[in-house]
This record gives structure tokens, C-alpha cells and sequence, in this order.
């Protein structure tokens, strides 16, 4: 039977599931979106989504997870009794899986722009375009080098592999992100994109697109429903009290997403004084991989040799970002391949990873059919349900007494606590009446 890992310390756990939390979605997705749906209105609506949704769904993953202190197959199946959460299990793993896939190529994206702007600032022009045109031969090269950098982390163990780097590239991040921030306010234009996302435009706060797409990222920002949280959640002591650790967790999320917008849409005005064009022809921002691969490589483009080093800091950020979040997914099945079948960490790890990257290629191969609709499948439909499911579980069938003695272990007064009063009737009636409705309306 091989010994479950568990995090040394309180900050390594918030560290590295706040890593899991922040990825890609915070930097490229957050900004965009503030930017298309009324400025601070969007912020403000997504402040209050992210505790009263996100929030209470992120606690029955870590609760299930602490409680079981198993692969999210075993754990929902105890909290089942039965086939059901199993099977729930084993859908969330092929979920996380495809996502990685995906995720593997954007990261290696990355990579190749950190790599670009080294490159540039040597002067190694051919180099440097190989770098950022969209090949075939790029594409499979940086998607196998991110997954490297992913299997080397997770092959170490919980703490020794994962704790040990989040506690090292999560303030990297922060570090980055501030003194990039500090940098684009002193650009003229900076005060311009300051205004769009701090000042709010209340007559949006009510649109339901809006309402529709601050719960997306909400729920989304912090890597819900496929069993990231709840592997985590197993790794941590009985002796920690869940609610705060959860509540840290949810805050450093929002933190980095909000920071994330305070350095981007400034930035995109700064491009926009520097004559690079940022909104599209209906009038909107221009956003996501045309933000990050277009507007921002224009921008650097304006600014000269500070330009280079402005891109490599921005472009390891987001490699940073893309890889705190692709550790936690690999872990997911890792977890259960070594638990199960009584397999070595490291050898588990090579083999998901050899199946993961050739989905990955699968993908590079058919981009144009592929992509789109595996993010779509996995995120947009696959992601909601999966949280659902675990509202369902944490709500309707595992057992009341249960959870707060799991609670109780952490807080010998977990029954008198504001959270206990709240979160079970919330996570059963009022989670999966949210999420069903975000659910149809995205349909």
C-alpha cells in the first residue's frame, strides 16, 4: 500500500491550491471579460458570485476530499455509497485529462514567448518568428516542454514536488504581476484603462449575460468540479479548520484575477495610445488569444528594448500561471493510477503524462475541428454538471452528521460557527439551482 502524501504547512496548501485556482482563466480570461461587460460592474458582480458560488462548491470538494482522504473515484464513491459517485469519479478524471490536453498546448504557447522575447532582444531575428508562427512543428515541440516541466513537479510528490514549487512560483507570480503593473501605470494612456475597470457602470450590474458570465469565470477561476480541490483536500490535516483555509484560498483567487485586470486593461490602453488598434470592428475589446498573442506582442513591439523585457516578464507570468494549475490537473489521475493499482509515483506519472500529450498531439494535428470543440466540451458543458453532481453529493447524500464531524475535527465548535448555520442547506438548494440556471443559459 503506498503512504498518501499530506502539505507540511498551512501556506503551502493556500499556495498551491490558490496555483490550481489561478491559471490561465484569471489572466487572459478575467481582464477580457471585465472589459466586454460594463467595467467595475463586472468586477463588483463577480466579487459577490465568487463567495456566494464558487465559494460553498469549493468547500464540498475539500470537505469530500479531507473527509475520504482518497482519489476523487474512492472518495465519491464512500460519500455515495455506491456506483454512482464512482462513476462521477471517473467522468471528472477523463475531464481533467481532455482539459490538460488543451491546456498543454496554450501553456507550450507561452513558453515559446518567453523563449521569443530572449530570443529577440539577441537579435536572432529567423529565430525569433519560428517562435511565434503557428506551426505544427512549434506547437508539438513547446506542448511536449510544457508537459515535461508538469510530470518533473508532480513526479516529486505532494511536498516535495508540488508544496515545494507552489510555495516558490506563487509569489514569483505576485512579484511579476506588481512590478509589471507599476511599470504600465507610468505609460501615457495607462489612466485611461484605470477608469474602464474601476468605475462602474451600475446599469449593467442586473444584465444577465452579465450576471451569466461573471458566475462562468467564478465558478471556472477556481478549477471546480473535476477533482483538482478534492485531491488537494485530501492531502490536508485533519487538524486544519476547512472553512478558513477555503476562504483564503477563494480570496488569493480573486486577488489575482482582480490584479490581473488592474495590469491588463491599462495595458491595452497604453497599446492604444501607442496607435496599436485594441477594439474589434462591433466596438468590443479585443480579447483572449487575440489580447495576449496580438494587442500585447504590439504593445512591447512599441516599446523599444524595454519592449523585450516588459514581454519576457509578462509571458513567464502567464507560463508561471498556465503551470500552477497544469500541476494540480495531473495529479487528479495521478492520484488514482497510484492508489489503485499500486503504482510507483513516478512511473504513474510518465505513463498519464505519454497519454495526456498524445491527446495533446491529437489535438496539434486536427487544430481546426479539435480545439475549439474540446474546450467547449470539457468547460462549458462537462465542468457546470461535474459541480453539480458534487452539490448533489456533499448536499442531498452524504450523510449531515458526517460533515460536521469532519468539521468538528478542525474546530471543536464547527456547529455554533456562521458556516455550519449556512452552507448545507446552500450547497442543496441554492448551488445547483444557480448552477442548473447558468447551465441553460449557456445552452
Amino acid at each position: 500500500m503506498t503512504t498518501r502524501g499530506e502539505f507540511s504547512s498551512r501556506i503551502g496548501f493556500i499556495l498551491a491550491a490558490s496555483g490550481s485556482a489561478v491559471g490561465l482563466g484569471n489572466i487572459w480570461g478575467f481582464p477580457t471579460q471585465v472589459a466586454s461587460n460594463g467595467g467595475a460592474a463586472f468586477v463588483l458582480v463577480y466579487l459577490v458570485l465568487a463567495f456566494l458560488l464558487a465559494y460553498p462548491v469549493l468547500m464540498a470538494e475539500l470537505l469530500i476530499g479531507r473527509a475520504t482522504k482518497s482519489n476523487v473515484v474512492d472518495a465519491l464513491g464512500q460519500v455515495s455509497r455506491g456506483i454512482s459517485g464512482r462513476l462521477v469519479g471517473g467522468w471528472g478524471i477523463v475531464t481533467v485529462s481532455l482539459i490538460l490536453a488543451f491546456y498543454s498546448i496554450v501553456g507550450g504557447w507561452m513558453l515559446a514567448y518567453t523563449i521569443e522575447a530572449v530570443v529577440n532582444l539577441a537579435g536572432l531575428e529567423q529565430l525569433s518568428q519560428w517562435l511565434t508562427a503557428f506551426s505544427l512543428e512549434r506547437n508539438l515541440l513547446f506542448c511536449a516542454l510544457f508537459m515535461l516541466l508538469t510530470v518533473g513537479i508532480v513526479s516529486g510528490g505532494v511536498v516535495n514536488g508540488i508544496e515545494r514549487w507552489s510555495v516558490r512560483l506563487m509569489p514569483t507570480l505576485f512579484i511579476i504581476m506588481l512590478i509589471l503593473f507599476g511599470y504600465v501605470m507610468t505609460q501615457d494612456g495607462a489612466v485611461d484603462g484605470l477608469k474602464v475597470y474601476l468605475l462602474p457602470d451600475f446599469t449593467q450590474v442586473l444584465n444577465p449575460d452579465l450576471l451569466i458570465s461573471a458566475m462562468g469565470q467564478a465558478f471556472f477561476s477556481m478549477s471546480l468540479g473535476v477533482g483538482t480541490m478534492l485531491i488537494y483536500g485530501s492531502y490536508v490535516s485533519h487538524s486544519e479548520n476547512l472553512p478558513r483555509l477555503g476562504a483564503a484560498v477563494s480570496l488569493v483567487d480573486i486577488g489575482v484575477a482582480v490584479l490581473a485586470g488592474l495590469l491588463i486593461i491599462p495595458a491595452m490602453y497604453v497599446a492604444l495610445n501607442n496607435g496599436v488598434q485594441i477594439f474589434a470592428e462591433n466596438g468590443r475589446l479585443l480579447s483572449e488569444d487575440t489580447l495576449i498573442f496580438t494587442v500585447l506582442p504590439s504593445l512591447f513591439a512599441t516599446m523599444g528594448v524595454v519592449g523585450g523585457i516588459v514581454a519576457f516578464a509578462f509571458f513567464l507570468l502567464m507560463s508561471i500561471a498556465a503551470l500552477t494549475s497544469s500541476i494540480s490537473m495531473l495529479e487528479v489521475p495521478v492520484s488514482y493510477v497510484v492508489e489503485k493499482h499500486n503504482v510507483v509515483r513516478q512511473k504513474a506519472v510518465w505513463l498519464i503524462a505519454a497519454v495526456i500529450l498524445s491527446l495533446s498531439c491529437l489535438i496539434i494535428i486536427n487544430f481546426d475541428s479539435l480545439f475549439g470543440f474540446v474546450i467547449a466540451l470539457t468547460t462549458r458543458y462537462s465542468q457546470p454538471l461535474l459541480g453539480l453532481m458534487l452539490c448533489v453529493f456533499a448536499g442531498w447524500i452524504w450523510r449531515r452528521n458526517d460533515i460536521l464531524q469532519e468539521l468538528k475535527k478542525g474546530d471543536a465548535h464547527a456547529e455554533q460557527r456562521f458556516f455550519w448555520r449556512i452552507w448545507p442547506w446552500y450547497v442543496k438548494f441554492v448551488c445547483p439551482l444557480i448552477i442548473v440556471l447558468m447551465f441553460y443559459r449557456s445552452l
